[in-house]
């Protein structure tokens, strides 16, 4: 999705919007753009209005008229009454918020906050006017801006879908073809073996954090499903455990994993939680102090309710760092050290903890290292069900 696009969908969700009324006019005032919430507050469908009035025709006009005397005398200006009024301090390309009475189709009147802000081209030349207004006691430049924040966020989760699908289907391929390069007869020399493997841990690293955004992307808009059913944590702990021994390996980390006596089911989607356990022991492995440990374990909280906690001997986090942690794209200074990340992957197991009904934590002291911990909902063995 380009920026244009995404702009537009802005746009259009805002005029789509029933909380608060939108009404776009070109310079000379005529009504270009009436949408779904004018048509509510004011009684009119966009029929009856386009390229026939302005928006001084739903005013009270003694107000208006008012309003242009108190400029004039202010401004030491000549204003009309009527819509010069209504956008004379917005028409430099500026915005203007001010309170009137409006009047709706059947007569019946209300007041209401109206910001009107003058819209111009790269010229600084006036191209229209946009006028918000609701007739609630809510502040209206914050209804407003809980519209468009909404929306914002709808058109980056699309710009993020379709920007991490578009990245990874070349990537694909180069990693495909550095494969077939390194496996080639005759086989790569040394120097290329090295060139090679470069590649490789780049397009594997990329690929990683395109996953990572194209999760963020569904769980943000929704499309994000789960199938929650009975897992064995001992299973899971030990897949993960198998797919970090390297890594720990290769940067002396010792790993701890407990011996679980029972298979403690816990009711999860089972490709998630891995995810959510493998995201807390790669970054545990990955900040951790030279030849630290990492201790993973597990406790019954409450009843239903089975904790997992990965303790590393890193640095430690700041109060500070704490209250950012889970935030998308904020990795608390760790891009200085540079170490490989997009500051997504709390972001994305927060949501997907809370997507499986768990909720995480923290607990971290600096210069003493973190402990990170989720808790999740317990589940009965399925076959011991069936006995």
């Amino acid at each position: 999705m380009s920026q244009t696009s995404s702009i537009q969908a802005v746009q259009d969700a805002l005029f789509a919007s029933s909380h608060v009324a939108a009404i776009l006019t070109d310079p000379q005032g005529l009504i270009q753009v009436f949408n779904v919430g004018a048509e509510r507050a004011l009684g009119y469908v966009a029929s009856e209005v386009l390229e026939k009035v302005t928006p001084a025709a739903f005013m009270d006009p003694d107000e208006l008229a008012g309003r242009a005397k108190s400029l004039g005398r202010r401004h030491s200006a000549r204003v009309e009454a009527g819509f010069e009024a209504l956008v004379w301090k917005a028409a430099p390309c500026s915005e203007d918020v001010f309170t009137l009475t409006q009047i709706r189709k059947d007569g019946s009147r209300f007041r209401a906050k109206v910001a009107v802000r003058g819209l111009c081209d790269e010229y600084g030349r006036i191209t229209g006017y946009l006028l918000l207004s609701t007739d609630s006691h809510e502040n209206l430049e914050l209804r407003a801006a809980n519209v468009l924040a909404q929306q914002v966020n709808m058109a980056k989760s699309g710009f993020l879908s379709s920007m991490g699908h578009e990245l990874r289907s070349p990537l694909t391929a180069i990693l495909g073809f550095a494969q077939l390069m390194e496996s080639d007869l005759p086989r790569p020399t040394q120097s290329q073996a090295e060139s090679i493997l470069e590649i490789r841990k780049a397009g594997r690293h990329l690929l990683r954090m395109i996953n990572e955004i194209l999760d963020l992307a569904k769980i943000e808009s929704g499309r994000l499903s789960l199938s929650l059913e009975p897992v064995s944590l001992a299973t899971v702990m030990v897949e993960c455990q198998g797919m970090t021994e390297t890594q720990a390996q290769r940067r002396g980390i010792q790993m701890g994993f407990p011996t679980l006596e029972t298979p403690w089911f816990v009711r999860v989607d089972s490709t998630r939680l891995k995810q959510v356990l493998m995201n807390f022991l790669t970054n545990a492995i990955q900040y951790n102090r030279p030849l630290g440990t990492v201790t993973v374990a597990c406790e019954v909280t409450s009843p239903g309710r089975v904790r997992v906690s990965v303790r590393d001997e890193g640095p430690g986090l700041t109060p500070q760092q704490l209250t950012q942690l889970f935030q998308p794209f904020h990795r608390n200074g760790r891009e200085v050290h540079g170490e490989e990340g997009t500051g997504v992957g709390l972001a994305v197991t927060r949501q997907l903890v809370e997507l499986m009904g768990g909720s995480i934590g923290v607990e971290s002291t600096v210069g003493s290292g973190s402990l990170f911990w989720f808790e999740v909902n317990a589940s009965i063995d399925p076959e011991a069900a069936l006995r």
